[in-house]
């Protein structure tokens, strides 16, 4: 299937469930989508970083909820390795018994709690990496191609959609309105954040998760979007520096 033509399909899974619970579209439904649409039981989202106290941000059911909560934890299952690495882990059954060896905790405890296979997949946008969608199955489980090409477009789906939502001081979405939104306009402006981040790199002397973090503080504090506190870095309206609180400015590219 065409990638454009995959994106389209799972947007308008996506989309129907927030119709069905009527109100704006957000990674939850990212979430009962990919259950919808995939081999898997329960599908669960949190929110990542280095810099930060990791959390999760939802749910579809008691074991996915379980799952999220064990791994971040114990600091240790597919979820954690895929954020580390940047890729996805795929686990078609937990009792493989190198999985036994490399998540000593963590397997027997998925595997108490009903899981049998786990996906993890990090939510990234360049470099940064702000969470991980993790899908599992009671039963052993192989995701075939098609299968998990959309299990990675549900993950590009959320990573745009929670780097859109405004965040509380814990990094979790707030309940406060959204403005109207395409899918298209989302994605618009992921490049601009990157950029803005790999500014804030120089301009702070930090590295690119704790650049991340220093963005988003501000979009908080200032009760703003993440993209727009971007595209004010890279036009040069708003600059960082290690010593004072960040400052406007009338520069101009």
């Amino acid at each position: 299937m065409r990638p454009h033509r995959r994106s389209a399909r799972i947007q308008a899974l996506v989309a129907e469930q927030a119709a069905r619970r009527g109100t704006r579209v957000g990674v939850v439904d990212v979430c009962t989508a990919a259950v919808a649409a995939l081999p898997v039981g329960g599908a669960g989202l949190s929110a990542m970083s280095r810099n930060a106290p990791s959390h999760p941000l939802c749910s579809t059911d008691a074991i996915s909820e379980r799952l999220e909560e064990l791994q971040l934890t114990l600091g240790e299952g597919p979820c954690v390795d895929a954020f580390l690495h940047g890729s996805a882990v795929l686990t078609p059954d937990l009792l493989t018994g190198d999985l036994q060896d490399r998540w000593t905790v963590f397997a027997d405890a998925a595997l108490e709690a009903g899981a049998r296979a786990v996906f993890a997949f990090p939510l990234q946008i360049g470099a940064i990496s702000p969470g991980v969608l993790d899908l599992y199955a009671d039963v052993p489980t192989v995701l075939d191609a098609e299968e998990l090409a959309d299990a990675l477009a549900f993950a590009d789906l959320a990573t745009l959609l929670l780097l859109d939502t405004r965040i509380d001081e814990t990094g979790s979405p707030t309940g406060g309105p959204l403005p109207d939104r395409s899918f298209e306009d989302l994605g618009a402006y992921r490049p601009e954040i990157d950029q803005a981040t790999g500014i804030l790199t120089v301009q702070l002397g930090v590295g690119i998760d704790e650049a991340f973090v220093r963005l988003r503080a501000y979009a908080y504090t200032q009760g703003r979007r993440l993209a727009e506190v971007a595209a004010d870095v890279v036009a040069h309206r708003l600059r960082f520096s290690p010593d004072t609180e960040p400052r406007r400015t009338d520069e101009e590219t």
